[in-house]
Order: C-alpha cells, then sequence, then structure tokens
C-alpha cells in the first residue's frame, strides 16, 4: 500500500510542481523548490555535530497560531537546541515568522516521499517528529521510524469527515499510525477516531485543546483603536460570506448609523475580489493598508475596513463588539472562535462549525450563539438593542477560555517523557 501511495502522491507531485511553483513571488520560488525537495539552508547550529533539533509541522495558519505557546516551551525548556518548524502554505509561513519565538527556523513541509524525507531529517537531525493537530503523512512518519525518531501528535483532532475518509483505508492507516510514539488528542472523540483508525490505545492521551492556550492577549493594532462606534468584526470569512455580512451591516445601519464591519477574508488572494464585492455594495470603505495614508480621520468613518494584512486578526478581536466567525456559513466546518473568547467577545457562529465540536457548550452556556445566514442580521440586531447580552456573553466566553486552559503544558510534559 506504500507503494502505491507514493505512486499516486508523486504523480500528483508532476503534475501539479510547476503551477505550485510560479504560484509563488518570485522570490520566493527558489527557497519554496529548495525545501520541498528536502534542501532547507542550514545554519551553523543545525550541522551535525551539535545539539540535535525539535521539527516541528504545523499545516497552516491556525495550526501555527495554536502551536505559538508550545514553541515557547520547547525553546525556554531546551535553549540548545534548534526547532525546525515547518509549514504547508505561503500564508502560514509568513505567520510562523512573526509569531514564532526566537530561534525557531520556518521552512515549507518537504514532499512526502520517503528519501526526500529520510535527506531532510538526516540534515536537521532532530530528535522528535512533532506534528501539530491533523497532519498524517505516511512515508514522513515512516522515515522518522525508520530512523529511530519518536513520532508524536499534539492537540490532535480528526473531524468526523477525515475519520470516513481514514476509514475508507483503515488496513493502510493501521499501518502508518503504527509508527507513531504518542497521540495527545484533544478530546475523546477525538481519542476514539484515532483508535479506530488503528492507533495503539496505549498511545493515545486526551489532553485538551492548545488553542484555549494563548500565551497573552496580543496588543490592539494603533489604527484599529481610532474605529468609533460599535463594530462587528467578521473573521477568516469565505466566499459567499462577505456579502452575507454586508447585508447584515446594512440592514443595521438605520439602528445604528455608526456601526462599523471589519471583513477579513481567511486567504489573502481573495483581497481584491473582496474589495470589488464592498464597492458595489455602495458603502464607505478602505483597505487596512491604506488606513494610515492621507485622510486618516476620514478613514475610520469608513462603515467597512477591510482587514488585507496577515496575522492582525487575533489582535482586531480586541476591538469588536460583536465576532462573527467565517466559514461557519459556507458549511466547510467553521474558523477557529478562541481568538474572540480569548477577549471576552460576544460570538456568532452560523450552523457549520464541525470543526470545532467545543462550540456545542459555548451555545449551551450563552457564551456563543448558532445562527442561520437568514437570522444573522436579526441576530446582530437583536444584541444591538441590548449591549447587556453583548456583555454577559462575553464574560462567558472569557470564563469558558480560561476553564479549558492548560493543555499545553500537559503535553509539553507528555512530550518531554519521549527525549531519550
Amino acid at each position: 500500500m506504500y507503494f502505491i501511495y507514493s505512486i499516486l502522491y508523486t504523480t500528483a507531485v508532476i503534475i501539479l510542481l510547476i503551477p505550485q511553483c510560479f504560484k509563488r513571488p518570485s522570490g520566493l520560488r527558489l527557497t519554496w523548490l529548495r525545501e520541498k525537495l528536502g534542501f532547507p539552508a542550514m545554519t551553523g547550529r543545525e550541522d551535525k555535530g551539535s545539539a540535535r533539533s525539535f521539527w516541528v509541522h504545523a499545516v497552516s495558519v491556525g495550526e501555527v497560531m495554536a502551536a505559538v505557546p508550545f514553541l515557547h516551551l520547547l525553546r525556554s525548556s531546551y535553549p540548545g537546541s534548534p526547532v525546525i518548524l515547518s509549514t504547508m502554505t505561503d500564508t502560514g509561513r509568513a505567520v510562523a515568522e512573526a509569531k514564532a519565538p526566537v530561534g525557531v527556523r520556518v521552512v515549507y513541509m518537504p514532499f512526502d516521499s520517503f528519501c526526500i524525507t529520510k535527506h531532510f531529517l538526516r540534515r536537521i537531525n532532530p530528535l522528535l517528529f512533532i506534528i501539530v493537530e491533523t497532519e498524517i503523512w505516511p512515508n514522513a512518519i515512516r522515515a522518522a521510524h525508520v530512523q529511530g525518531i519518536p513520532v508524536i501528535m499534539v492537540n490532535g483532532r480528526i473531524s468526523e469527515n477525515s475519520f470516513r475518509r481514514y476509514k475508507k483505508i483503515s488496513g493502510f492507516m493501521k499501518r502508518v499510525l503504527s509508527r507513531g510514539t504518542l497521540y495527545l488528542m484533544q478530546t475523546g472523540d477525538d481519542a476514539e477516531r484515532m483508535r479506530l483508525m488503528g492507533a495503539e490505545e496505549k498511545k493515545i492521551i486526551v489532553s485538551g485543546s492548545f488553542k484555549f492556550d494563548c500565551p497573552e492577549r496580543p496588543a490592539i493594532p494603533p489604527w484599529a483603536t481610532r474605529l468609533k462606534g460599535p463594530v462587528i468584526v467578521a473573521g477568516s470569512t469565505h466566499t459567499g460570506e462577505e456579502e452575507l455580512m454586508i447585508a447584515a451591516l446594512r440592514k443595521n445601519l438605520d439602528l445604528v448609523p455608526a456601526l462599523k464591519l471589519v471583513l477579513a477574508p481567511r486567504h489573502p488572494e481573495r483581497f481584491n475580489e473582496v474589495e470589488a464585492l464592498v464597492k458595489a455594495s455602495g458603502l464607505s470603505f478602505v483597505r487596512r493598508t491604506q488606513f494610515d495614508k492621507a485622510g486618516g480621520e476620514e478613514r475610520a468613518d469608513s462603515h467597512i475596513i477591510i482587514l488585507d494584512s496577515i496575522g492582525e486578526l487575533a489582535s482586531v478581536y480586541g476591538i469588536a463588539d460583536i465576532a462573527v466567525i467565517g466559514k461557519s456559513f459556507s458549511g466547510q466546518g467553521g474558523q477557529n472562535p478562541l481568538e474572540a473568547a480569548l477577549w471576552g467577545k460576544a460570538i456568532l457562529c452560523g450552523p457549520h462549525m464541525e470543526n470545532f465540536p467545543f462550540i456545542s457548550v459555548f451555545y449551551k452556556e450563552g457564551a456563543a450563539f448558532e445562527v442561520s445566514s437568514e437570522g444573522l442580521a436579526e441576530k446582530i440586531r437583536e444584541l444591538l438593542e441590548a449591549p447587556s447580552m453583548i456583555r454577559e456573553a462575553g464574560e462567558k466566553a472569557s470564563m469558558l477560555y480560561v476553564k479549558n486552559s492548560g493543555a499545553v503544558v500537559s503535553s509539553f510534559e507528555a512530550v518531554k517523557q519521549c527525549i531519550h
């Protein structure tokens, strides 16, 4: 089965290699190609003979942000050991370079070829291969296992959709997972799915979610503090959700003429598309990257601010009165609501939050509200008319956040036991 997987994967790489390379800025192409082929640029501390490193893999922005507190613990506990953080996406890489602690090298995850990964492992010489959340790359896991490197999944999560796909190749998955050393899963459901996929029960621990363990609230950007009036922040929106938010804003301007909407599209390549949608609405708007240019005070009065920057959303939630979670109205599983909960904000989610099952507890406790696309504008109006409801929901969200924290420390203690 490994042979079939490798043939299929290699075929896909050959087909997509040139398009994937040229979709990146010219200055990044050579770096992307070199690192995907297992040749990261090395520093003196990572040469053979120096202290062994740690390899941490976090696929994209959400996983990188969740891993940051864990990375801080790793760096402070093992200051002499380099940490290599790999990502799959350009946005993940950008956020990793901005948010990871000093001393963490950021690279692209090499192609999942046994030979390429084996070469990569020999170059970085890791003590552990630590996978954040849901990334299961068969050849990378096999290469690490063959070289005697423990493979650990932290903050593990297996969605129902992923579970159904993995079950179709359960025999193969059992072989892959048998090479893992430890699986630290977010919930009991995640642990059970991992067991049914073939991981040995003695290797599985329920450790909680890293996303409740933000080291501290990030500083609110100065430009955001200049927004006056109630503010709705729609975070990590996907196709179709911007139109929904614009319509909801328009329906509530009669109640609160000074109402503001911060739109934060999930994918940077959609910034221009979203600007065209906003422009067509006829409402006043400004892109965040244009905010500080001439006419700043006038720009602060715009009804819509397009957050066309990377890595600022978590801090911009700090000025929200209401936070609306993207990817939850488009049927794609939702985005992380905990960045808003950290700030103690009233949270609105669409009916599709499958990737964050803990949200059901937030709904039950009145710390967040599930709404349909049709009911979004009405729920926003209800909250705007009752500021006490906004305050109470935010307080409950903050309390639940604190109550569920601690997963990073407990997971780190478990990981330490695997270092020999």
